[in-house]
């Protein structure tokens, strides 16, 4: 019997709009809530219940795991078919079209994916080479060369002008940066390395300069989604249009409001410029909120009401709820953290689980205090953001020898392995790898250089062993960590707490078939090492999240506390002296607001004493509440405030000013004093 959705039924108005609007182009406006999700997940179902090939459709995410799980429950809504639906990330849709059709380009099939530490220590290989180690004047350390050129291919922006909006200090090298950028690209292509910004240049290449391969691909992927179009950078909306200018069947889906990872490249002016692109685009609205309370709704709608650029929409919901949002203005910042941890313990004597409490902020140094109070009052934690899985130096250590196997002309990797070798260096291993590399297919070296050099003679036995194409990549794994061991035990002082890590890295290989599918996915969608968890841990408790607003986005908690939300810390310092900083900044407060289903709180200290402060380096400074809160009396219509005892404070407080500016007008304290009433 076929399945049959009842999608009116599921559905509502707006969401059934969307997933009925098949040929043409659309721009869905997604608010927070307001099922984004269910829409892409709906749409593959009607799309191949109403005779739509799964494998013409086309599913672009940011993260393989957000595709894989809509796949699923669109599968679980109709049939099997859904799983055949081509769903995945930018990059790894980039992969797999240069796999097939890189040679146009004059790009090896076998080409291996530098992940950024190893575009880093390419990029310091040819800084030295080229001689600018050895400057007068401080110039950029690899670092910072690696994202002044990847933020220049990702914004698609001169280096000169990246470094005069974010590098001005290194203005002056501005020729030699360009240079270095010239020899990294040459390198890379003559050793058949791409990094995570190749991949889109090159498939952007590809579409724009081959019509034949770029027709192939849109008489392939006749229907295309794009989830989170707010988050593209130029280059896959470059992608994204070129994908779809033939047979104009495309729908993306975000929010405006979301946009927060310029940083990363994204472009606001994406979404905001969909519909110029394609003028027979049509905007369809989500607007009904089905995570948070309408009075946490009205301060979020009035929050981003204020933006200066943004699609019209006012997200409303059934659930009506009582409580409103409440704002305290504590002491300083241990009565912030305190307020926070007995609230915490309140909640739960109501029921509420610590899994279900979330506490945000704008940077990861703001729960510093935070975390002292939670592990003093035994409550467990997750703060979220941190080093991935995959650039912890063991693991590094581990994959370069994977990665020879799979490119004899890998370099970079080569020079890893060899420098862990006992008497080898620089030098040396520049020599071995030279020599290897020019044999080719034979891994071999001459006898004099391997009788010198201990070890040698059994690594490329150990290389040797292994078939790309053949052998299994958890048995390559095992092989290599038998004999890494003593170089493990020998380089890290820390070696008894690295095994995990290893044992982790042999679970997840053997899930794998393919070594190329293994190393790619390593170095696309590497899983996070992005936990740590001080304090004890009940067995039968769940876990306090603590994450920065940034890493908490498409996540959702009952109670959500977002603290140090006064100026220069939210909006942050850094972004005072521009407009369109200030504008992100303000997304980031709804990104933040909108986590909330049923209790928020706002939080400041009263008085900042943080070595960070923008305000003061070193002194007492007062905080001023955030301009997000300010405007339109946000503070006044749709908050409830609470503030800690402050009249003894204050008094302590002026008395310190007295001591500090016993020399000044008298009337200065009675300023300070209607400064702190008011």
């Amino acid at each position: 019997m076929i399945k049959k959705i009842d999608y009116k039924k599921e559905l509502n108005p707006a969401q059934l709009q969307a997933v009925e609007s098949t040929s043409g182009q659309f721009l869905v406006i997604a608010g927070a809530g307001s099922g984004k999700t269910r829409v892409l997940v709906y749409r593959v179902a009607y799309l191949v219940e109403n005779g739509i090939k799964p494998d013409e459709i086309l599913l672009l995410t940011f993260t393989r795991k957000a595709a894989e799980e809509m796949l699923r429950r669109a599968s679980q809504l109709l049939d099997e078919r859904c799983q055949r639906v081509s769903g995945g990330t930018f990059h790894s849709f980039a992969n797999s079209v240069l796999r097939r059709y890189g040679s146009f380009l004059g790009i090896s099939n076998n080409f291996t994916i530098l992940d950024r530490s190893d575009s880093e220590d390419a990029i310091n290989l040819i800084r030295t080479q080229l001689g600018f180690n050895k400057t007068d004047k401080r110039f950029p350390r690899k670092r910072a060369l690696n994202e002044i050129i990847s933020i220049s291919v990702n914004k698609s922006e001169k280096i000169e002008d990246v470094l005069y909006d974010e590098y001005p200090q290194f203005m002056e090298w501005a020729d030699e940066i360009k240079t270095i950028n010239d020899e990294y690209r040459k390198y890379k292509f003559s050793k058949s390395l791409l990094d995570y910004d190749d991949l889109l240049v090159f498939l952007k290449d590809l579409l724009e300069k081959h019509e034949r391969v770029r027709s192939a691909l849109a008489g392939k992927y006749k229907y295309i989604m794009v989830d989170e179009y707010q988050d593209t950078n130029k280059l896959q909306s470059y992608i994204v249009c070129l994908l779809a200018c033939e047979h104009k069947n495309i729908m993306v889906v975000g929010d405006d409001a979301q946009s927060i990872y310029s940083f990363r490249g994204a472009n606001f002016k994406n979404i905001m410029d969909f519909p110029k692109i394609f003028k027979d685009a049509k905007v369809i609205t989500l607007e009904e909120n089905y995570r948070s309370t309408q009075p946490i709704l009205n301060m979020t709608n009035e929050v981003i009401r204020y933006a200066k650029e943004g699609f019209e929409k006012n997200l409303f919901t059934r659930r009506q709820g009582m409580k409103l949002p409440v704002f305290v203005d504590a002491r300083d910042e241990f009565a912030q953290s305190k307020f926070i941890v007995d609230k915490i313990l309140e909640l739960r004597e109501e029921g509420v689980e610590l899994k279900d409490i979330a506490v945000l902020f704008r940077s990861g140094w703001h729960s510093n205090d935070l975390e002292v109070e939670l592990a003093n009052r035994n409550i467990p934690f997750a703060k979220y953001g941190g080093q991935k899985f995959v650039e912890a130096a063991h693991i590094k250590d581990v994959l370069s020898y994977l990665r020879i196997v799979h490119n004899r002309e890998d370099q970079l990797s080569w020079y890893r392995v060899l420098l862990l070798l006992k008497g080898v260096g620089p030098k040396t291993a520049e020599r071995i790898i030279i020599e290897v590399i020019a044999r080719r297919d034979n891994i071999s070296l001459d006898q004099k250089l391997l009788d010198k050099t201990e070890g040698l003679a059994g690594l490329l036995e150990l290389l040797k062993r292994f078939d790309a194409k053949k052998d299994q990549p958890d048995q390559m794994v095992h092989a290599f960590l038998k004999y890494y061991q003593p170089y493990l035990k020998d380089k890290y002082d820390d070696f008894n707490k690295r095994p995990n890590d290893l044992d982790s890295l042999e679970r997840i290989a053997s899930r794998y078939k393919s070594l190329e599918e293994f190393l790619t996915d390593m170095a696309l969608e590497p899983p996070e090492k992005c936990i740590v968890e001080p304090g004890s841990k009940d067995r039968d408790d769940s876990t306090l999240c603590l994450s920065t607003i940034h890493s908490a986005k498409g996540l959702e908690w009952h109670s959500v506390f977002v603290i140090y939300v006064a100026e220069g810390h939210l909006p942050s310092y850094l972004s005072l002296e521009d407009t369109e900083a200030i504008e992100e900044e303000r997304r980031l407060f709804y990104v933040a607001l909108t986590r909330a289903k049923e209790n928020l709180f706002l939080l400041k200290p009263h008085v900042d004493r943080s070595p960070r402060s923008y305000f003061d380096a070193s002194g007492t400074v007062f905080t001023r509440v955030s301009r997000f809160l300010e405007e339109g009396k946000i503070l006044d219509k749709f908050v409830k405030i609470e503030s800690t005892d402050l009249d003894g404070f204050d008094e302590l407080l002026l008395g310190e000013i007295n001591i500090k500016h016993s020399k000044a007008d008298p009337d200065f304290l009675e300023e300070i004093k209607d400064y702190l009433r008011g």
